[in-house]
């Protein structure tokens, strides 16, 4: 049985969500995404003006005429939200935790896939797999994945990404689009990204709170490590205290930008006191004019 609160939070973040889809990112999906699932249709005669890329050598050297592969734009696409359920996702000095913007970002992308007609998967993970609902359409399925996000308790805290994406890697056999989605405090997952997104589209968000960039002012205050669950005194007004800690983030943050940019990766960041309305936007935007 699943409690009142629960479908109440589920209702109220659908009532959210869907007005953001059918007033902002109406058709802003759709065309991102267009043609990016391609199915072999046929083998026909090469005609001048056609894309030499697509000829097939074996028929080509068989009949001795040039034939090209003719492929047709897949009407549906599969959808895939990863979603770090870890320890730190729990954390926000605003009005929102950064496990809050995450449920809404993937409800927004799930409701923007069942408007377009296209399958929806949910993965939450840590530092293993919690929890996999396979993709599928409609929206009796998008409020599922909705109400797993926000009922599910992770039964661990620590981060490990790679094993989420070899997950998806092993049960996904057709192109799909995935979005990760986490704070991407973890080192581990270069390698294993590198394999995901040359079989798939990977579209990595990052959630972040402004506090885990500078420390504010605050005197000696207690910080404790949801993912570790050690606590620790620090003095945020000590100078030397505040530089080692903004620039251990501020290197973190800037490899895995620059791993993304280097290996063509979507990348979008996301700033809890900021929201995530314009970062969407301007991703959307981009990948309408890139197709």
């Amino acid at each position: 049985m699943i409690p009142a609160e629960i479908l109440k939070k589920v209702r109220l973040i659908e009532i959210k969500t869907r007005h953001i889809v059918n007033n902002i990112f109406g058709g802003e999906y759709h065309s991102a995404f267009k043609g990016m699932g391609m199915e072999f249709a046929e083998v026909r005669e090469y005609y001048p003006g056609d894309d030499i890329r697509a000829i097939d050598w074996n028929v080509t050297a068989r009949t001795g005429k040039p034939f090209i592969k003719k492929y047709d734009e897949e009407r549906e696409l599969t959808v895939m939200l990863i979603v770090d359920v870890s320890a730190s996702g729990f954390f926000g000095t605003g009005e929102s935790l950064k496990s809050d913007i995450m449920i809404e970002l993937a409800s927004i992308l799930s409701f923007s896939a069942i408007k377009n007609n296209d399958k929806v998967g949910l993965l939450l993970f840590s530092d293993k797999i919690e929890e996999f609902i396979p993709p599928k359409k409609g929206k009796s399925h998008v409020l599922r994945v909705i109400r797993e996000m926000i009922y599910h308790k992770a039964k661990d805290r620590k981060t490990d990404i790679s094993i989420a994406l070899e997950h998806i890697q092993k049960v996904l056999k057709r192109k799909s689009i995935i979005f990760l989605l986490s704070d991407f405090w973890d080192d581990s997952y270069q390698q294993t990204m590198k394999l995901i997104n040359k079989k798939h589209d990977l579209i990595n968000i990052q959630i972040l709170d402004k506090a885990e960039i500078a420390i504010p002012k605050l005197g000696m205050v207690k910080f404790h490590d949801a993912e570790t669950q050690k606590s620790a005194w620090i003095d945020t007004n000590n100078k030397q205290v505040q530089n080692i800690s903004t620039k251990y983030i501020q290197n973190k943050n800037k490899v895995i930008k620059e791993f993304c940019k280097k290996n063509k990766i979507d990348f979008i960041s996301i700033d809890t006191a900021e929201g995530y309305l314009n970062p969407l936007e301007q991703f959307f935007s981009t990948r309408m004019h890139r197709h």
